[in-house]
C-alpha cells in the first residue's frame, strides 16, 4: 500500500494576509448585534464581483436594463431559490439564512472562488454554523456544493465534502464525525411518490462516524449509513449499510466487509446479499 497523505502548502505571506483580513472583517460583520446578513451578502458580492467600482446603488442608478437584472442578482432579496418553492419550507428559518447561501454559492461562481480552495474553504467553514443546525470543528467544504434547506444540516467535526456534492436535507441529514463525501455524489433526504409527484414523504438520512461515500455515488432519504462503512462509486443506496460493510452497485449492496472490522460487523453477514 502506497501512502499519500496531502501535502502542506502555504501561500504568500501578503497574500495569506489579505485572505484572513477579509475573512476577519466578514465575521465581525457577521457576528454584530443586529447585523443585516442581507445587506452584508449583497455588498460583499457586489465587492466580489466589482472590485474598487462605484457604490452598489450608484452603478444601480446609471445601468442598462441588463446591467440591473445582474446588480439586482448580487442582493438576495431580488431572488429566489429553488427551496423556497416547497411547500414544507420553514419560511422563517430559511429567510434568515437565505442571504448567507447567497453568499456562499455566489462566492463559488466568482472569479475569487473558483479555483481558490484555501480562501473558499475557510470562507465556507465560516458560514456553515450560521447555516446549519449544528456545525462541529474543521469543516472542510470544497465549491459548488449545495444545499435544500440548510437548517437541516447537523454536521459533526473532521467532515470532509468534496466538490459538486448535493446535500437534500429536506428532511434533515446528520454527517457524523469524519464523514467524507466525494465528488458529485447525492445525499437525499426526501421521496417522491410513483404515482402522485406532489406526494412528497422526507425521511432523515444518516452518515454515521468515518463514513466514505465516493464519487457519483447516491444515498436516498431514510437511509442510515452505519460507521466505517462505504458506498462505492456510482452506487446508489436504497437500504441501510451495516458497519464496515462496502455496498456496490444500483441497488448497493455489499460485497465484502472491511479487514479492519470488528469481529461482530461480519459475524451474521452474507456478502454479497442485500440487508
Amino acid at each position: 500500500m502506497v501512502l499519500h497523505p496531502l501535502r502542506k502548502i502555504s501561500l504568500p505571506a501578503d497574500i495569506a494576509a489579505a485572505n484572513e483580513a477579509w475573512l476577519a472583517n466578514l465575521d465581525a460583520q457577521l457576528t454584530a448585534p443586529g447585523a443585516d446578513w442581507y445587506r452584508i451578502a449583497r455588498d460583499t458580492l457586489f465587492a466580489l464581483w466589482y472590485p474598487d467600482g462605484d457604490s452598489y446603488q450608484d452603478m444601480l442608478s446609471k445601468a442598462s436594463d441588463t446591467g440591473r437584472i445582474a446588480l439586482l442578482a448580487l442582493d438576495p432579496h431580488h431572488v429566489t431559490l429553488e427551496p423556497e418553492y416547497y411547500d414544507e419550507v420553514d419560511v422563517e428559518k430559511f429567510a434568515r439564512i437565505k442571504p448567507l447561501l447567497c453568499l456562499w454559492y455566489g462566492f463559488d461562481r466568482s472569479p475569487a472562488g473558483g479555483q481558490n480552495v484555501d480562501l473558499g474553504v475557510k470562507l465556507r467553514r465560516l458560514l456553515a454554523p450560521h447555516v446549519f443546525a449544528r456545525c462541529g470543528d474543521n469543516f472542510k467544504c470544497f465549491q459548488h456544493v449545495e444545499f435544500s434547506f440548510g437548517y437541516n444540516m447537523e454536521v459533526g467535526d473532521n467532515v470532509v465534502v468534496h466538490r459538486h456534492v448535493l446535500l437534500d436535507d429536506r428532511g434533515g441529514i446528520e454527517l457524523h464525525n469524519r464523514v467524507s463525501i466525494a465528488d458529485y455524489a447525492n445525499i437525499y433526504s426526501h421521496t417522491h411518490s410513483i404515482v402522485d409527484q406532489v406526494d412528497v414523504t422526507t425521511a432523515k438520512t444518516v452518515l454515521e462516524e468515518d463514513v466514505r461515500i465516493t464519487y457519483h455515488a447516491t444515498v436516498l432519504a431514510g437511509v442510515k449509513v452505519a460507521r466505517n462503512s462505504m458506498v462505492g462509486a456510482v452506487a446508489v443506496a436504497t437500504k441501510n449499510v451495516r458497519p464496515y460493510h462496502v455496498n456496490v452497485g444500483i441497488p448497493a449492496k455489499s460485497v465484502r466487509v472491511k479487514p479492519n472490522a470488528p469481529p461482530e460487523a461480519s459475524a451474521t453477514a452474507r456478502v454479497g446479499h442485500s440487508d
